[in-house]
């Protein structure tokens, strides 16, 4: 993930953009009359709109969560695929060609003069594609299966699980085996964000800097994982909880690190205020670890023979606060990784005198209003401060981040047979020192970007 941030535009540049952008959104708000529907798959089984599962497709309602907690299933004969027309097919594709512009104020060049240049790029892109399925298998057994491509159509597997529902004959006792996403407050993918900056959680991807061990053992808690969960939720889903017990691999396939294994456990609780809506508290905490050193055959290191394993940990409280139409989540997580893991010390190694733990703090404030079932505007803010370097003599604001995302989503139709969003987005990411000149300077990147995401 990038970690990088605020740029110095070109004032046309901008305008130029933004103006092409505020045309073809006009054009496509004058075209369509359509009212919003659901997202297709799902939408053809039941023949139900979108907004019954969301306030603005990808993001879920209360609903919309129930009857993900419930194994896609709404209790009726619709359920079971054997009671399904014979012409239904359980799939949808979902691509985003879209036009966008990278920048950062400050980058190595070999041709500069002082060897630091600002850098742009801009052009027409895609995003890859993901092929979607999910439903039921028989009557409380669920699956989700997500082929999903690169922009140069190298597939990988982003999500492939099988939950066995109601175990006991009740909703609090569910289990998932597989790739799977872990129950976060923000979905990753169901992002309302989609930009190079803006797309991924800062707060979820960050490590340390000088983090040696970065390029080898990489890790995020909105990354799929590969491992089991145990997932129980009331009827309403207001109450909620899950224990995941994963293989630390960093939903890598072939266990390409260690043999060892991690936990996530993650709890909520929503409740109603009259007037406002449905408001929700709750906290997650991922305990893990990863291998400091190799075994090694002819000196070439053996797929998943990770020893000499250190923790690392993240855990955080949230609250997700609706006044009607607009939402507010606010987050707070605490951060901390073993000093043989940041300096790429093997355990058996000799740390440099005064080498510590690193740790860090992040902050969230994310906001949503949405102004109709086909229009919802975003707005996220995100600050990552390092409470102890682990390197001594390290600046103490090295790494640091301050990041900073716009977007809107307006849909022109969405019904059972396909949906369609204009998605406009400018975003901001600045990394403190993270530039080897002398004295280190921050780094300023952004992306503005201009996507037509699509899903049939």
């Amino acid at each position: 993930m990038r970690m990088l941030h605020l740029p110095t535009f070109r004032h046309n540049a901008v305008i130029g953009a933004c103006s092409w952008a505020a045309v073809l959104l006009a054009m496509f708000l004058a075209a369509s009359s359509q009212p919003a529907h659901a997202i297709p798959a799902f939408a053809r089984k039941y023949g139900l709109p979108c907004s019954a599962c969301h306030e603005a497709w990808p993001k879920l309602n209360n609903f919309g969560q129930v009857f993900k907690d419930n194994g896609y299933q709404l209790g009726n004969d619709k359920d079971a695929p054997i009671f399904q027309q014979p012409g239904y097919w359980p799939v949808s594709f979902r691509a985003t060609p879209n036009w966008h512009r990278e920048h950062t104020n400050r980058m190595a060049v070999d041709q500069a003069a002082s060897g630091v240049q600002g850098v742009s790029v801009a052009g027409w892109d895609l995003s890859g594609l993901d092929i979607l399925t999910g439903g039921t298998l028989n009557k409380n057994i669920s699956f989700l299966f997500t082929p999903s491509s690169d922009v140069n159509a190298s597939f990988h597997f982003e999500s492939a699980w099988v939950r066995f529902d109601n175990l006991l004959k009740t909703s609090w006792l569910n289990v998932k085996v597989g790739k799977f996403e872990l129950d976060n407050v923000f979905s990753e993918k169901r992002n309302l964000t989609l930009s190079a900056n803006g797309g991924p959680y800062q707060i979820y991807h960050f490590q340390p800097f000088n983090d040696i061990s970065h390029g080898t053992t990489p890790f995020g808690i909105g990354d799929n994982q590969i491992g089991f969960e145990v997932m129980g939720h009331s009827k309403n889903s207001y109450t909620r909880y899950s224990v995941s017990v994963l293989s630390s691999t960093d939903g890598q396939v072939n266990l390409p690190t260690s043999n060892a294994y991690n936990v996530f456990l993650a709890g909520s609780q929503a409740f109603e205020v009259a007037g406002l809506g449905l408001q929700r508290v709750g906290g997650f905490a991922y305990i893990g670890q990863s291998p400091t050193y190799y075994l090694t055959s002819g000196g070439t290191p053996i797929n998943g023979a990770g020893q000499g394993n250190k923790p690392f940990q993240r855990e955080g409280i949230y609250g997700i606060w609706y006044i009607k139409k607009l939402d507010i989540t606010t987050m707070f997580t605490h951060a901390s990784e073993n000093k043989y893991l940041v300096t790429g010390t093997p355990s058996t190694g000799t740390l440099p005198t005064g080498t510590q733990d690193a740790s860090w703090n992040g902050a969230l404030i994310e906001t949503h209003f949405t102004v109709n079932p086909r229009w919802i505007l975003v707005n996220r803010y995100e600050t990552i401060r390092m409470s102890k370097q682990s390197v001594p003599g390290t600046p103490a604001n090295l790494g640091n981040i301050d990041a900073l995302t716009f977007s809107t989503r307006y849909y022109p139709f969405m019904h059972s047979r396909d949906g369609f969003a204009i998605h406009p987005e400018y975003s901001i990411l600045r990394t403190r020192g993270v530039l080897g000149t002398t004295p280190a300077q921050d780094v300023t990147t952004s992306s503005l970007f201009l996507g037509f995401d699509f899903i049939f």
